[in-house]
């Protein structure tokens, strides 16, 4: 099944059910107004809407329209909690490696993990406005789960039936501020602006085989100005899904509605290119001595895709450029 919000004018829009194809969407406001309310009461809801899925991929739905990925949100505008992790060792030991970095202790039995700004999600067609080029503008491809509630110590083993959507995001950060926020050891703030998110929320099922041990077994495809930049592969993480849950409701619960992200996808094999700018300018580093990729700069433009089996789009890609934010009046911070 394949979820979207529409985007209305409300801050938390309106929840669509979108055929497998993309082609098609279903307002389901009847049955759940948003896909907050639809993970709090899961159970109940989720048989109506596969039975709906159904008829919609039949051709059959009453009232179906044609789907328009510019008029829709991130499929979870304002998230309760969005926690972001780094389960992708061949990213942190490249990085590790390029700037001569002392080991984390633990880093293959412990996983990374920040909480991050869960109120301010962007559509996956919307521009990502920014203040300035000088903070190191990047992008940073990943996936992400969607769970319903989450108990305080469920187990790993326990975890993956909690996980109810699979989402694809671009990570957004700000390289020239991240490093003294590392240093303060109080986790990031500035340098992680407002994350964007592909369109379409899907169920595990959606992903067929390519769906085990808590990963995403498909490359994740990496356009920078329609240039190639990497297809590195999901199935690689370190952590799946369901150790990244179990790590962050050690001590307290998880509300329906929190997002865990996977961090940047990266595979050893470097002919798999990257999903993110530092990683190849970390590459660059080690192998010439200094980076020669620059970040991004205003009207740049970055699409992500994930596609199927059968080379359909899984979560309708994410395809947006940077621009510079506007300044805002006096009033307007009053």
């Amino acid at each position: 099944m394949k979820l979207a919000t529409l985007k209305n004018g409300s801050r938390d829009g309106g929840l669509l059910l979108v055929s497998r194809d993309l082609r098609q969407a279903l307002d389901v406001g009847h049955i759940a107004a948003t896909l907050q309310l639809a993970i709090e009461r899961w159970d109940q809801i989720e048989p109506r809407l596969q039975a709906l899925y159904l008829t919609l991929n039949q051709g059959q739905a009453a009232g179906a329209f044609a789907f328009d990925p510019t008029r829709i949100a991130a499929p979870l505008p304002r998230a309760y909690q969005w926690l972001d992790g780094s389960a992708f060792l061949s990213h942190g030991a490249l990085m590790q490696k390029a700037f001569n970095l002392d080991p984390i202790e633990g880093i293959d039995s412990i996983p990374l993990m920040y909480q991050g700004a869960g109120d301010d999600f962007i559509g996956s067609r919307d521009d990502i406005p920014l203040p300035s080029e000088r903070y190191g503008i990047d992008f940073e491809g990943e996936f992400a789960v969607l769970v319903d509630e989450v108990p305080m110590g469920c187990p790993a083993d326990s975890a993956l039936g909690h996980i109810k959507l699979i989402l694809q995001l671009n990570d957004v950060s700000l390289r020239a501020l991240a490093p003294r926020e590392m240093k303060t050891g109080f986790g990031f703030l500035q340098a992680k602006p407002s994350s964007s998110f592909a369109a379409v929320a899907v169920t595990p099922d959606e992903l067929s085989d390519a769906w085990h041990e808590g990963r995403v077994h498909l490359p994740l495809q990496v356009e920078w100005n329609g240039e190639w930049f990497g297809n590195p592969h999901g199935g690689q993480m370190h952590f799946g899904f369901h150790q990244l849950i179990a790590h962050a409701a050690l001590t307290r619960r998880l509300s329906a509605g929190t997002l865990i992200g996977s961090g940047t996808v990266s595979n050893h094999d470097r002919r798999a290119g990257s999903a993110c700018i530092a990683e190849r300018r970390a590459i660059e580093m080690i192998e010439h001595g200094e980076p020669r990729t620059g970040f991004m700069h205003f009207g740049d433009r970055v699409r992500m895709e994930v596609l199927g089996s059968d080379g359909l789009s899984i979560f309708g890609g994410i395809d947006q450029r940077v621009v510079a934010a506007a300044r805002p009046g006096a009033s307007s911070c009053a």
